[in-house]
């Protein structure tokens, strides 16, 4: 594996961890609260950066990598009332989101500048999605965060 994949991985895997540590002492109650002045909560917020990265990388690959319950619960302006009977608890995305990294690693680690048909923002590499999905679980760990400190404070 070439340097600057070992570096990827290692971020992608020190980003997860950061992500599940700030969510270590979240009640599974705290986890459903949606604060005034937001969409969604931590439960939303885990499922979408499980399904995110996994999308992207199915975008590209057409591979199925996750079921089609993430979508109606997890997807692109989708919020909590979209939850229903089939949608993961909050135990079972802390435990899916721990083992992701992991496994992408095992699938595409040898795969990661196979190149295909780009998306429409360009991206033709798996190495790519993963950057840019590494961004993205960013935005929704702030979110997490955010909603953490409402919720507490409240």
């Amino acid at each position: 594996m070439k340097k600057r994949h070992e570096v990827l991985f290692n971020q992608l895997e020190t980003y997860r961890q950061e992500l599940l540590n700030s969510v270590i002492n979240v009640t599974k109650e705290e986890a459903e609260v949606i604060p005034e002045g937001f969409n969604n909560n931590i439960r939303w917020n885990l499922g979408h950066i499980y399904l995110d990265q996994y999308m992207w990388i199915k975008i590209l690959t057409k591979d199925n990598l996750y079921s089609e319950r993430f979508n109606q619960s997890f997807g692109f302006g989708t919020t909590p009332s979209d939850f229903n009977a089939e949608t993961p608890s909050f135990e079972e995305l802390k435990l899916l989101l721990k083992d992701q990294t992991y496994k992408i690693k095992k699938l595409y680690g040898d795969r990661l500048e196979e190149e295909f048909q780009p998306t429409e923002m360009g991206m033709y590499t798996i190495e790519q999605v993963l950057i840019r999905t590494v961004f993205h679980e960013g935005m929704h760990t702030q979110a997490i965060n955010d909603l953490k400190k409402c919720i507490r404070n409240n």
